[in-house]
């Protein structure tokens, strides 16, 4: 490989480190500011001391919404249900339909293949959504988060050309060894379409998580509520003790007034929402380089 050491090209690779790193400190600045003031105290938040770095360092955010806010917990193991089961379900859906139709003899293919386009480009809206979920009786279940979302059109198409690039001596190789269509995409083409499956269901669960929009919709019941939407209540309230109090829990709520700042509570809560999705991108990024190149490239 030849590097090109011209003048115009070193300006060029300079231009772009510097955007980089100014990418970089504009994703980062947020984020760090977020810790910094859920882990202050409330004075120094109250002065507005606090920038990157946590000043008089304290954890009552974290031990009031985790250990006396006993919404939160619940909220908190509510999101990962959905989005581990929502997430299962919509691999499984799409690899299926998705094997399914990249094979060039299935019957109606081209039907199909437009009922799919469709919808990436024309939706029903908010109203017919919920009156189809109504009528099925989904509302007030988690299966109103899951099933209206059982494929994503775009995914989908993503994992059709996937499909379309594997080599086809493997699945006939199978096929002669007595292995069904079924059984040839599980005990073949998913063992070796890792990285994709990987990518996708990174793509789903990060959706599933930071949804709120269908929960607010469809979910009557506090209880139910995710993390999502429970943090948006908490941002709208404006405090923890106003949310505290309209829940019968007025003695709380009295203490909170007095040794929390709402923009901690809020923060606070903002950190336990995103470390699961930083716990797991790690495991998955060796897949994610690979997997978001998939179907790209034709052979």
């Amino acid at each position: 490989m030849v590097h090109d050491t011209s003048p115009s090209s070193r300006v060029l690779d300079a231009v772009i480190h510097i955007v980089m790193v100014l990418v970089i400190i504009a994703t980062l600045f947020p984020v760090l500011n977020v810790i910094a003031v859920s882990f202050s105290s409330p004075d120094n938040i109250a002065s507005g001391n606090v920038f990157l770095i946590p000043k008089g360092f304290n954890l009552s955010a974290y031990y009031t919404i985790l250990f006396e806010d006993v919404h939160l917990p619940k909220s908190f193991l509510n999101s990962v249900f959905i989005t581990v089961v929502g997430t299962f379900v919509n691999i499984i859906m799409t690899t299926v339909t998705a094997y399914a139709l990249s094979k060039k003899y299935l019957v109606f293919r081209g039907f199909f293949m437009t009922y799919v386009v469709i919808p990436m480009f024309f939706g029903g809206g908010i109203i017919p959504l919920f009156l189809v979920v109504k009528t099925l009786g989904l509302v007030g279940s988690y299966s109103a988060l899951i099933i209206p979302y059982l494929i994503s059109p775009w995914w989908l198409i993503i994992m059709i050309s996937f499909f379309r690039t594997f080599p086809v001596e493997l699945e006939e190789a199978a096929r002669i060894d007595g292995c069904s269509d079924l059984g040839a995409l599980i005990r073949i083409v998913l063992p070796l379409s890792t990285a994709a499956v990987a990518t996708i269901a990174l793509f789903y669960a990060v959706s599933y998580w930071n949804s709120f929009f269908p929960a607010l919709m469809f979910l009557n019941d506090y209880a139910k509520y995710p993390l999502q939407l429970l943090l948006r209540d908490i941002v709208l309230q404006n405090t923890l003790a106003d949310q505290l109090a309209s829940q019968g829990n007025a003695a709380l709520a009295n203490d909170l007034q007095t040794s929390l700042t709402p923009q901690s509570v809020q923060y606070a809560t903002l950190v336990v929402s995103i470390v699961p999705m930083l716990i797991v991108y790690p495991f998955i990024q060796k897949y994610f380089v690979k997997g978001v190149m998939i179907g790209s490239l034709k052979g």
